[in-house]
């Protein structure tokens, strides 16, 4: 596992259905050693701090076994670094091979796995393709967040080191069931809020999701 980039972006203004909004979306590599902090990459900006930004959800990390899928899929030779709007672009991490809670060595900082991430419009502007946000939702290839445990330098080649795995071991792939309404979602609410790691996000709309189900 290592990082391959280190992605961050000052707001945006795109037009949007006939309006202008901000957006954070449009990252690109950056050279050198960045700090991280409990915020996030230092000169990045998160400007939908409800749903992409806080604590929890301070960095969003994508694999490069993922970025393949898609350019496969979508006849692309190779999609820049921040393609998908992630601060990290890491290889060795796909989506069932990793799990909420987890914890790593990230450079200098350690870094703990606290939920997949869930599209949302602007990744549809980012692609061009309104319809792609549905495609990524359910293709399990959504990466993750992860929240600043201990603060420091990452650079680009740093080594990612799992320091401890979350017992109960509810990938990211198979944590998506809990988000997306079937016949096993109920059980998998229920897994994903015995992890202690969960983001309190998560934790919230999953709570209300599953009483709705009761």
């Amino acid at each position: 596992m290592r990082v391959l980039s280190i992605n961050i972006a000052k707001a945006q203004k795109v037009e949007y259905q006939g309006r202008w909004i901000e957006t954070g979306i449009f990252k690109s590599p950056i050279v050198g050693t960045v700090p991280v902090e409990r915020d996030g990459f230092d000169g990045d900006v998160q400007v939908d701090r409800k749903n992409h930004g806080g604590r929890d959800k301070a960095v969003y990390a994508y694999t490069q076994e993922n970025y393949r899928h898609w350019e496969t899929l979508h006849g692309v030779h190779e999609y820049p670094h921040g393609q998908f709007g992630e601060n990290l672009t890491v290889m060795g991490m796909p989506d069932d091979g990793i799990h909420i809670g987890d914890i790593f060595t990230v450079g200098q900082s350690v870094m703990q796995i606290t939920q997949p991430r869930v599209p949302c419009f602007k990744l549809g502007i980012k692609f061009g393709n309104p319809r792609f946000v549905a495609d990524f939702l359910v293709s399990g290839r959504t990466g993750f967040y992860l929240r600043v445990l201990e603060e420091g330098l990452v650079q680009p080649g740093d080594a990612i080191v799992l320091r401890v795995a979350d017992p109960l071991r509810v990938s990211i792939r198979d944590a998506m069931h809990a988000w997306i309404s079937g016949p096993a979602q109920p059980e998998w609410i229920e897994k994903v809020l015995a992890i202690n790691a969960l983001s309190a996000a998560w934790r919230n709309d999953l709570t209300k999701r599953l009483k709705k189900n009761l």
